[in-house]
């Protein structure tokens, strides 16, 4: 599904500081809500999406880098879970680019390294919740 930056953030209950360049922010929930680019993941083990870059190679305004690094060590040090926002960029004919967003909500991510420029956030599958009624089990 291709959303706007603002749907997509807003999805996981956050509203970034800028409807063109946020890259995170914070959820209602206390989630951080990270923007992906699709060229920094890798596989490191089975069943893990990784996200891994450094801050000083961010194409963006100092104020959303800034904001970006104090969202990594809020979530680093508190140990709170990171939700992921793709970002893709598309060409069009005429020289201009169209920016679409999609969003992960079956992955969570933690931040499992930020030294105050390499960040790596490591995803994961969330198992779905079962209920009472599927596993025969009462609460």
């Amino acid at each position: 599904m291709n959303l706007s930056l603002i749907d997509a953030f807003g999805r996981f209950g956050a509203k970034p500081s800028s409807r063109l360049g946020s890259l995170s922010a914070m959820a209602a929930d206390g989630a951080m809500v990270l923007s992906c680019l699709p060229g920094h993941f890798g596989h490191p083990a089975s069943g893990v999406l990784r996200y891994e870059t450094r801050l000083s190679t961010v194409a963006a305004e100092s104020k959303e880098i800034g904001n970006l690094s104090e969202h990594l060590m809020h979530a680093r040090d508190g140990r709170l879970p990171v939700r992921m926002v793709v970002k893709s960029v598309t060409p069009e004919k005429n020289g201009a680019k169209t920016r679409t967003y999609h969003i992960r909500p079956d992955l969570i991510g933690k931040v499992v390294e930020f030294d105050g420029d390499h960040f790596i956030v490591d995803f994961t599958r969330q198992e779905p919740l079962r209920s009472a009624a599927v596993t025969g089990k009462r609460k």
